[in-house]
């Protein structure tokens, strides 16, 4: 049995935004500003040094006029400081979304040509290799995939324990406990069928976006005292670690091509799925950090440890902190649901082309899901989590080593669309991405960047978790040849 067509165009929106918006906007935000507004303090203070050491040369009357004019001129610095910071920090997240939609908007066209089962698995296997392919599904299926599931499902438990009445946040045990608590419920509920999981999604989309519409208002309806925050910036920051969180946010923007071949119309509505749901993401992430810096000022922010909390707390008091929990936990659900529903459809893909992955290419005739491809990834994040969730910290390191490897298959996605266009370059009836080969060759840029500085934190950041991925690369390329080796001397369907 295939895939049947039965996902509308509001039930791909729903899917693609409930991925993209999880935890990170309420962790993120906060980061994103203290690193943007330390990299503008080095910078005027590096200049400053530097204007300073030329005057003490020269004696100019030019130089004497920097030197800092006693009273007002500190508070004036540090307001036209923290102006620049907001807007600044505003940028970011605007060419974050920019990049993003980039992405979308080429991922559109091998998305309209191959509406099928697995996106970025056939979309690789179709122009560079069914190796390429299989490396691919590899990686997803045990770093990947399961990285951000158990990372999003302990951000949820955390928030989820807060309610409890006896500490429960505190306990790593409890933590592992509730996040695996919280993937076997969603793995159910997929489990029962493709409408419960669709119907699930959309709930979870509309109230998280509902609840962030909520913050968004309360934001703008509150601001905190004044003099009740230090107008204190930090000294030092960097603008890339800055826009590596925002990439981060908006991460999971291509999830929606997983699931191709159940989108209905796809020449139009995978097209609207990517670019509409990357635009609201985008207006969503602006519109609440905007709002977040009107209400409580560029210190304020940065110096909040939970800025959701901390606006709605201003006018809702206790309240406003559960309200904020509950909408983290909704958030998370929704981006866990998403995440499942969709990352089930690879290993369906792999073993639709791999002989020895053919037990795994099975579409449940009745439930209308790839119920064998779901119970495995659900059993291998249930197994990441047990083991590097005794210390969270771990987990979050193991979280580390996805990143280079996301990216970097997000680049291959590029080479593959600039290679299909090689061997079509005849207009064809789909969708083409426009400017080409501009917008192409800034998401490879992009993404090849991202997946070095990414590669390039992991390593500096070395653990004992990074073995995993070590071991897991080194399995693929044995499990790789022997497959390679099995489909040369039979066909694969």
């Amino acid at each position: 049995m295939h895939p049947p067509r039965a996902l509308s165009l509001w039930d791909a929106i729903a899917i693609s935004v409930g991925i993209i918006i999880g935890s990170a906007i309420y962790e993120s935000s906060p980061r994103v500003l203290e690193n943007t507004s330390g990299w503008l303090v080095a910078r005027m203070t590096s200049r400053q040094a530097a204007a300073g050491n030329a005057a003490s040369h020269d004696g100019s009357t030019r130089g004497r006029v920097t030197e800092s004019p006693p009273d007002a001129a500190p508070s004036a610095r540090s307001t036209d400081l923290a102006a620049w910071s907001a807007g600044l920090t505003l940028a970011v997240w605007v060419v974050g979304g920019l990049l993003a939609l980039t992405g979308a908007l080429c991922v559109a066209e091998l998305a309209t040509t191959w509406p099928q089962a697995g996106g970025p698995y056939v979309y690789l296997s179709e122009t560079l290799g069914r190796s390429c392919g299989f490396a691919f599904a590899w990686v997803e299926f045990w770093i990947v995939r399961p990285g951000n599931l158990g990372a999003v499902a302990f951000v949820l438990a955390k928030y989820a324990l807060a309610w409890w009445p006896d500490s429960a946040a505190g306990s790593g045990l409890g933590q592992t406990a509730a996040a695996c608590l919280a993937i076997v419920g969603l793995a159910l509920v997929n489990a029962t069928g493709l409408r419960a999981g669709k119907r699930v999604q959309n709930l979870l989309t509309a109230a998280k976006v509902l609840g962030l519409g909520g913050v968004l208002i309360v934001s703008l309806l509150s601001t905190v005292p004044a003099g009740s925050v230090q107008p204190v910036l930090p000294a030092e920051g960097s603008l890339a670690l800055a826009l590596i969180l925002v990439m981060f946010a908006y991460g999971g923007w291509a999830d929606i091509s997983l699931v191709a071949a159940e989108v209905r119309q796809p020449q139009r509505n995978l097209l609207w799925a990517l670019v509409g749901g990357t635009v609201l993401v985008a207006l969503i992430y602006v519109s609440l950090n905007a709002a977040f810096l009107y209400c409580l000022g560029v210190a304020g922010m940065i110096q909040s440890p939970a800025v959701a909390a901390d606006i709605l707390r201003l006018r809702m008091g206790t309240l406003g902190s559960q309200a904020i929990s509950l909408l983290v936990v909704v958030s998370c659900l929704g981006a866990l649901n998403g995440m499942l529903f969709s990352g089930a459809r690879v290993p369906y893909a792999l073993g639709r082309h791999h002989p020895a992955f053919r037990w795994l290419g099975q579409w449940h005739p009745t439930r209308g899901v790839p119920l064998r491809s779901l119970v495995g990834q659900t059993v291998v994040t249930l197994g990441l989590i047990a083991v590097f969730g005794r210390d969270a910290r771990s987990f979050e390191r193991l979280v580390v080593f996805t990143a280079p490897f996301y990216w970097g298959f997000v680049a291959l996605l590029g080479v593959a669309l600039v290679i299909w266009r090689g061997k079509q370059p005849l207009p064809a009836r789909n969708y083409r991405v426009p400017l080409y080969p501009l917008l192409p060759l800034v998401f490879m840029a992009s993404s090849a960047w991202m997946a070095w500085a990414a590669g390039r934190y992991a390593v500096q950041n070395w653990s004992w978790a990074g073995w995993w991925t070590v071991a897991v690369v080194a399995t693929g390329l044995v499990v790789g040849v022997a497959d390679w080796r099995q489909r040369g001397r039979q066909p694969s369907t």
